[in-house]
């Protein structure tokens, strides 16, 4: 149900990552020197080598020491919750995946998730496009749970879901202060099985109930036609292990028939990897930087354009909305500020950080924010989105069936 935003993916596969996040907890920054982290090891770990959740709670509480904060409470609340709680008996695991969980959830950024094994697995199938849900983008802004972008012909669309909805209730449950990932897993669910969000929409008199049957989503990376006039017209669903490869084929085929004009419609695209987002806005690009990430420390890495640049020179209008996030952004921001496209629509998201996804070796996974993205002139789109050249408004509720204004916008200015 959840789409990926703008990610760098990092696999790991050994425990010594899982290990470290381990004496996070334990040592939660009382300084663990790398000796005491081998022994430590060995403490927790069983005759294959393998890590033991139950020997990790009872090493020597000793060394959960901070200059801040006094963590024997952890333990105090870990043994209360053991001992006092109705229902039992209680899984360690599921306590220490919800203390790493309540961790990240702590930084106070709603991209910032930490994804025990069966949900880390679930967003992985959303990486590679496909999953079951309702097909749509949810996520935070000015803290409230809203719809960043439903599908075309998803389950979420079809029952009416707009980018911008807010999503105040599941299956009756209060959204309030809650964060992405509890409503993901509170979204999704098997295909067949219905889900019921209560919407509420700027203009609209009362918030109203939306069902929802859940579906497997299967999404294509790229739709392709070919509009009168010698127009192409593609339609990037989202930033996938496929686009890049799919993109680069559709480039060389636009530019082996010598079409006239491009329509690139990133609309409702939720985003996906840095990766394919930088070799997509270079087939335009022949020289330059395409988008450059700025870190907490100061330092900055350059994306610089690569590959055969085959669209370059050629007429292209894009067409954005507020859907348009992360890796739609940097591709429409480094198409605008290189003058190599004329961008079209609404303003976008303003989703505009960077996230580093990373396998732990138990099958759990963290993605966390680690720098803020800027277009080429220097414009930080983090919160802020991107201001179209022309801006087109959609009315869902006037469009005809089948009509598009945006797209019949933009074959009009390619025709000139």
């Amino acid at each position: 149900m959840q789409f990926p935003t703008l990610i760098k993916k990092r696999a790991n596969k050994y425990a010594g990552m899982y290990l470290a996040v381990i004496l996070i907890i334990i040592s939660f920054g009382g300084g663990i020197l790398v000796g005491q982290g081998l022994v430590l090891k060995k403490q927790i770990t069983n005759a294959n080598g393998e890590i033991e959740i139950s020997k990790v709670i009872n090493i020597n509480r000793s060394l959960n020491r901070s200059d801040s904060v006094d963590f024997n409470q952890f333990w105090q609340v870990w043994d209360k919750v053991k001992s006092k709680y109705v229902k039992q008996p209680i899984k360690d695991s599921d306590l220490f995946y919800g203390a790493i969980q309540g961790m990240v959830y702590g930084l106070g950024d709603p991209y910032s998730v930490y994804f025990p094994p069966q949900p880390a697995e679930e967003f992985s199938k959303s990486l590679s496009g496909e999953f079951s849900g309702i097909g749509a983008e949810i996520g935070i802004k000015n803290n409230q749970l809203m719809v960043i972008a439903p599908l075309p012909d998803s389950p979420a669309e079809k029952a009416g879901l707009r980018p911008g909805d807010k999503i105040l209730a599941i299956d009756k449950i209060i959204t309030v202060g809650m964060d992405v990932n509890a409503a993901v897993d509170k979204i999704r669910g098997p295909a067949g099985t219905t889900t019921t969000l209560l919407i509420g929409r700027d203009g609209a008199a009362k918030s109203k109930d939306y069902v929802i049957t859940r579906q497997t989503i299967n999404v294509p990376a790229i739709l392709y036609a070919e509009k009168p006039n010698g127009i192409a017209y593609v339609r990037v669903m989202q930033f996938n292990d496929d686009t890049s490869s799919r993109f680069l084929k559709l480039a060389k085929e636009i530019k082996a028939k010598k079409m006239k004009g491009i329509i690139l419609d990133l609309r409702s695209n939720p985003g996906g990897y840095l990766e394919s987002a930088v070799s997509m806005a270079s087939e335009w690009i022949s020289e330059g930087k395409i988008v450059s990430e700025k870190f907490s420390s100061g330092a900055e890495n350059v994306h610089e354009t690569a590959g055969a640049h085959y669209l370059a020179g050629i007429k292209t209008i894009v067409l954005v909305n507020g859907g348009s996030a992360s890796a739609s952004e940097i591709v429409a921001g480094a198409l605008q500020d290189k003058k190599a496209a004329t961008i079209l629509g609404e303003k976008t998201f303003g989703k505009g950080s960077v996230q580093d996804y990373e396998t732990l070796s138990d099958g759990s996974a963290l993605k966390i924010t680690v720098a803020e993205w800027h277009t080429p002139n220097g414009n930080n789109i983090n919160e802020t989105g991107i201001t179209p050249d022309i801006e087109v408004k959609e009315d869902f509720e006037k469009e005809k069936v089948g009509e598009d204004v945006m797209v019949e916008r933009a074959i009009e200015i390619l025709k000139k």
